[in-house]
C-alpha cells in the first residue's frame, strides 16, 4: 500500500506523515525511515521481498527522494510494487510538479497536500543530532525553534523516535549492512553512543513514548510532558 505526503508546508506535511506512521505503529506494524543517507542502489526490490520472521506488518517512510536523483529514479520505477505491497510505503516529499503528482497519485491509496502561502521551512533532524550528542540546552532550544516555524509535538516526537530508534539498532549491530544505514550514518550514530549510559537509551525510547501516547490520549498536554522530557535527559 502506496501513501504519498507532499507539499510546501513542510511542517505540516510531515505531522501528517508521522500521524499516520505511529497509527500503524499503535496497530502492530514496525517502521523504518529511509532518507537519502540511508539509500543504496536496490535497497526497496530488497524491501519489496522481504518478509518479518514475526509475522508483523512494516512501515516504510521515504523522506524527501528526491534530495537524491538516483534515490527518486528508484521511487518512481517501484510505485507500482509499493502499491501492490502487503507492506506500506509512505513518501514524503516537498512540492510535486503537477506531472510528477500524477504519477504519484495514480498508484497512492491517498495522497495527502498542504500547501501554505508562504512556504514553512525548519530541519527538524537538528533535533535529532542534539538528542544524539546529548546536548540539553541545545536541544531545548532547537525545540522552541521548531514550535515557532509550526511543527506540532506528534512531528518533533516522531523525529526523536528515529533517533533513539537509530541508536538502538546502532547498538546491537556490528556494522552498516546489517544495521541498513549507509557507512557515514552507522558511524555518526555508532560513535553518539558513547555518550549514554547503559539502558539510558531503551529508557529514554520507553519514556518518549509514553509522552506520546499519553498526551494522544489526552491524559497530559504534549507540549508541556515533551519539554519536561527534554529537561530531564
Amino acid at each position: 500500500m502506496l501513501y504519498v505526503f507532499c507539499g510546501n508546508d513542510t511542517s505540516e506535511v510531515r505531522r501528517e506523515a508521522f500521524l499516520l506512521v505511529h497509527a500503524k505503529e499503535a496497530d502492530g506494524a514496525r517502521a523504518r525511515r529511509i532518507s537519502s543517507e540511508e539509500y543504496v542502489p536496490g535497497i526497496f526490490t530488497d524491501l519489496l521481498g522481504a518478509v518479518s520472521l514475526f509475522g508483523e506488518k512494516e512501515v516504510y517512510l521515504i523522506d524527501t527522494p528526491s534530495q537524491a536523483s538516483d534515490m527518486y529514479e528508484d521511487v518512481l520505477q517501484n510505485l507500482e510494487a509499493f502499491s501492490e505491497s502487503t507492506n506500506t510505503f509512505l513518501i514524503l516529499e516537498t512540492t510535486l510538479l503537477a506531472p510528477e503528482k500524477k504519477k504519484f497519485a495514480k498508484y497512492a491509496e491517498n495522497l495527502v497536500e498542504v500547501k501554505s502561502a508562504t512556504a514553512v521551512r525548519y530541519n527538524p533532524f537538528s533535533m535529532a543530532d542534539a538528542l544524539a550528542s546529548k546536548d540539553k540546552k541545545n536541544l531545548w532550544l532547537l525545540l522552541q525553534d521548531a514550535k515557532r516555524a509550526g511543527l506540532s509535538a506528534e512531528e518533533i516526537i516522531g523525529t526523536l523516535w528515529w533517533q533513539l530508534k537509530s541508536l538502538r539498532i546502532a547498538k546491537v549491530t556490528k556494522n552498516a549492512e546489517e544495521a541498513g544505514m549507509k557507512d557515514y550514518s552507522y558511524n555518526k550514530t555508532k560513535r553518539a553512543l558513547s555518550a549514554f549510559k547503559v539502558g539510558e537509551i531503551e529508557s529514554l525510547s520507553r519514556s518518549l513514548l509514553v509522552v506520546y501516547h499519553e498526551g494522544h490520549s489526552g491524559v497530559r498536554d504534549t507540549d508541556l510532558a515533551l519539554e519536561k522530557w527534554i529537561l530531564q535527559i
